[in-house]
């Protein structure tokens, strides 16, 4: 089941919002099928290890990390192609929640005759694919809150220089994190300061959508997001507020304008999160700055942090902190993270950490 998991993660960022799963097939001590979801509409990954261990899948157990689906989707169901082989037993990591299929496979292998079990290391399965797991139950993208910082706690100089606080190994890094998200997120400070182009520069990689939460859609034209809107997909997010003439003229320059409710006079993330979710978009990538980051951690939708600390001492008062807003005002009430790992890119440290149930 672990080489099953591995095998499973092959598939991320090109199989969204289907599960990333993948199966192992073996007989005795022996595998002899592997296989995983590949991509979004592809072969599922029992499909794959069938062809792969052939004839020798008859009476063989099937590992596989999610429950085997039994409805007709992009493709037709596993477990028919399961039972089809005449294998021996089926281990499923977890239980799918998705509606349609939720319990049906189980049942359809004990008609069978074949052996069902479920739990083998639904932990480890749960935590691969809790994007997945939130898309399905409650219907919103998974946040992933992201920057970049000093060892002191600073995003940028007091004069507004950010580029570039973290070393080359870690920037790469990030373009392989946009690489298998469907979204990544900044606010309009990040646009007017920056001037960015959130897109993935590593060969073959693929652009992730580009949204800018705007409330007003003050963005300019020539924003380099603008510019080149039609060639990578680029939504404003805004409210109600937001002047006709100016959203005319951005989707007019080909953006996309998404009203969202206002939340104290600024986007509503949570609705962002809700509208994204309706959109199937499973990963949204938080960039900054941090007024946006500050609204997400106050909207609790945020569901893990990445952060890159540089061996850089920047200083002063007036120098941006990565998360505004008002803060905790004690240290009870403070977000703690669990789960936390660290190591190093480059120069640089990474710290990760998943953010619990709120």
């Amino acid at each position: 089941m672990r080489e099953a998991l591995d095998l499973a993660r092959l598939g991320k960022g090109r199989v969204e919002p289907n599960p990333m799963v993948g199966c192992v097939i073996a007989r005795g001590g022996s595998v002899v099928g592997r296989g995983w979801h590949r991509f979004f509409g592809g072969d599922h990954a029992e499909v794959e290890a069938l062809n792969d261990a052939g004839p020798r899948a008859e009476g063989a157990d099937v590992y596989v990390t999610l429950e085997p689906c039994a409805h007709h989707g992009k493709t037709p169901p596993c477990v028919d192609a399961l039972i089809r082989a005449k294998v021996g037993r089926v281990f499923a990591a977890m239980a799918d929640p998705f509606p349609q299929t939720s319990g049906l496979g189980p049942a359809r292998l004990s008609e069978a005759g074949i052996p069902y079990h479920v739990g083998l290391l639904d932990a480890e399965a749960r935590d691969l694919n809790a994007p997945y797991l939130k898309l399905v139950t409650r219907g919103e993208s998974y946040i992933i809150a992201k920057w970049a910082m000093s060892l002191d706690g600073r995003i940028a100089t007091r004069t507004g220089e950010s580029r570039w606080i973290s070393g080359e190994e870690s920037r790469r890094l990030v373009h392989e994190m946009r690489n298998v998200v469907d979204a990544v997120v900044v606010g309009l400070g990040t646009v007017l300061r920056d001037d960015p182009a959130l897109t993935c520069r590593l060969p073959g990689g693929r652009n992730p959508v580009r949204i800018v939460v705007d409330s007003a859609c003050r963005i300019s034209q020539d924003a380099n997001l603008v510019r080149t809107a039609r060639e990578t997909r680029t939504i404003i997010a805004a409210t109600d507020a937001a002047p006709e003439a100016s959203v005319r003229a951005i989707e007019a320059a080909g953006c996309e304008i998404m009203r969202l409710p206002s939340r104290g006079g600024r986007v509503s993330l949570a609705g962002l999160a809700a509208e994204t979710g309706r959109m199937r978009m499973t990963n949204l990538l938080v960039e900054g700055g941090g007024e946006v980051l500050a609204s997400a951690f106050e909207e609790g939708i945020v569901d893990e942090v990445r952060v890159f600390v540089a061996p850089v001492i920047i200083g002063g008062s007036g120098a941006p902190s990565p998360v505004g807003g008002a803060g905790a005002e004690s240290l009870a009430q403070a977000l703690r993270l669990g789960r936390v790992t660290a190591r190093a890119v480059g120069v640089d440290v990474l710290i990760e950490g998943k953010v619990g149930p709120r």
